[in-house]
C-alpha cells in the first residue's frame, strides 16, 4: 500500500500565523514553494497560504504585505492528510475540496507536504487524469 508518507515531499516549513506576508513571500522564495501551511501558537495547522493569496488577497487590494499577517488571510478549513493514510485518500481528499496542496501531519506535526509535481511523479497516469479533472472542473 502506497502511503501519504511515500509520496510527499519531505520538509514542509509552517509560516506561524503572526508573520507577514512579505515574510511569508520571502520563505517561499527560499524554499522554491508556492504554499505554506499556516501555525497557530501551538504549531497546530490553522490554514494555508498561497503566493497567489499575497498577490491577490493583499498586493492586488492596496494593502502591504509587511503589515498583514499570515493569520489574517487564512480563511476556511484548512485541509490535511495523516502520513499513514492510503494514497486512494489523499487522491479523494484532494478532489473532495479540489485542492492542489496538502499538508501531512504525523503525530500531530506537519512532516511534509503533498502537491500537483508530488502525484505526477508518483502516481498512474489514469489516476493523476482523474484527479486533474475533477479538481480543475469548473464548478
Amino acid at each position: 500500500m502506497t502511503t501519504a508518507g511515500d509520496i510527499m515531499h519531505r520538509g514542509a516549513q509552517w509560516i506561524p500565523a503572526h508573520e507577514t506576508l512579505d515574510r511569508a513571500a520571502q520563505l517561499m522564495r527560499e524554499l522554491n514553494v508556492g504554499a505554506l501551511p499556516i501555525s497557530d501558537e501551538n504549531e497546530r495547522l490553522c490554514g494555508i497560504l498561497t503566493d497567489r493569496d499575497i498577490v491577490v488577497g493583499c498586493v492586488a487590494m492596496g494593502h502591504d504585505p509587511a503589515k498583514v499577517t499570515a493569520g489574517e488571510m487564512a480563511q476556511g478549513t484548512p485541509r490535511w492528510i495523516d502520513a499513514g493514510a492510503d494514497v486512494g485518500e489523499v487522491l479523494h481528499e484532494m478532489q473532495e475540496h479540489r485542492i492542489r496542496r496538502l499538508p501531512v501531519i504525523e503525530n500531530k506535526r506537519l512532516v511534509g507536504m503533498i502537491s500537483e509535481a508530488d502525484l505526477a511523479r508518483h502516481l498512474p497516469e489514469e489516476q493523476i487524469a482523474t484527479w486533474a479533472e475533477t479538481v480543475y472542473a469548473r464548478s
